[in-house]
């Protein structure tokens, strides 16, 4: 299938970079393929330029960002987790702006991205595919927000969304991830928790696949939708468990579909094997689904709380 490739480039995570820093580097960025090393992430970058790469970056707190500006450039922790970007942006965007061919980012952690617009986050992505695994995004105005890019894949897998989202600016809300109108979004096995404004996924591709990953609102604050396909969509979303919370902007829906536009057709998503219920001692009604579309069909042996509506037309 059209993702695979990228979901084999996940693999990368993989690779054992702690060899690579047995020694002390001479720099924190090295290039895999040559060994070179660069005390800037964007010489780095600027190094493979059109070509294709791998950048280590070593252990600690770093307070740079980078340009991709095309290649294919894979952006590797050397220990998962123990890898911080913290609080600096390029051009006003993001800790890593891409629009290159291609990139892949695996095991690191993206904090405190805030910038003017409210739209600071940890990775921008205008072009290209991405694959993203084993990473953090937190307690920043965003995790990851796209431009339109209909021949590109983004896949997500293996992360964690903690303390993101917004809306306090005048453009509108920003959200754990925001997408435009990418070819396909894929979310697997990650978790999305404390929201702080807006909706934990919302997504504008035509083709999602949202599956075995947890929404917890149970400590987030005045946020929205757990999912929102605001253009409608094909695809699933499977598997996942979602708890909201008592402290909500909008609590009329877990799930919403074209609520916004219907630029794709719906008829093609199935939700189907998600458990959904609210945080204990919060009581009221909400609607599991909240479809605009009217297309929606393909709901079944979902696990609800007496309180859920299963579908509701909107």
């Amino acid at each position: 299938m059209k993702f695979a490739a990228a979901l084999a480039a996940a693999a990368i995570a993989a690779i054992p970079l702690t060899a690579l820093f047995a020694q002390a580097p001479a720099a924190p960025y090295t290039i895999v393929e040559t060994g070179q090393t660069f005390n800037s992430l964007q010489q780095a970058v600027d190094a493979i330029g059109d070509g294709r790469g791998s950048i280590a970056i070593a252990v600690g707190t770093h307070r740079q960002c980078a340009v991709q500006q095309g290649g294919v450039i894979s952006y590797l922790a050397a220990v998962p987790g123990e890898v911080i970007f913290d609080g600096v942006t390029c051009e006003g965007k993001a800790a890593l702006v891409l629009r290159g061919r291609g990139a892949e980012v695996s095991g690191l952690t993206f904090q405190n991205m805030n910038v003017r617009d409210f739209n600071g986050a940890g990775i921008r992505l205008e072009a290209g595919n991405l694959t993203v695994a084993q990473s953090w995004f937190r307690d920043s105005q965003q995790g990851i927000l796209t431009a339109d890019d209909t021949g590109s894949t983004l896949v997500i897998d293996r992360s964690t969304f903690s303390g993101l989202g917004t809306c306090e600016g005048s453009g509108g809300c920003a959200h754990s991830i925001y997408t435009g109108n990418y070819g396909q979004v894929r979310i697997t096995n990650s978790r999305f928790e404390r929201g702080q404004g807006g909706h934990y996924v919302k997504l504008r591709a035509g083709r999602v696949d949202v599956a075995s990953s947890s929404f917890d609102d149970s400590n987030g604050h005045e946020t929205n939708y757990m999912i929102d396909l605001p253009a409608g969509a094909s695809g699933q979303i499977s598997n996942n468990w979602f708890v909201q919370g008592r402290d909500k902007e909008n609590y009329s829906a877990f799930i919403a579909v074209a609520a916004e536009s219907r630029d794709h057709s719906s008829a093609g998503l199935t939700v189907a094997a998600n458990t959904a219920r609210f945080a204990p001692g919060v009581d009221r009604n909400s609607a599991f689904v909240a479809d605009w579309s009217g297309e929606v069909s393909r709901i079944s042996d979902n696990r609800l709380d007496p309180g859920l509506t299963t579908y509701e037309q909107r």
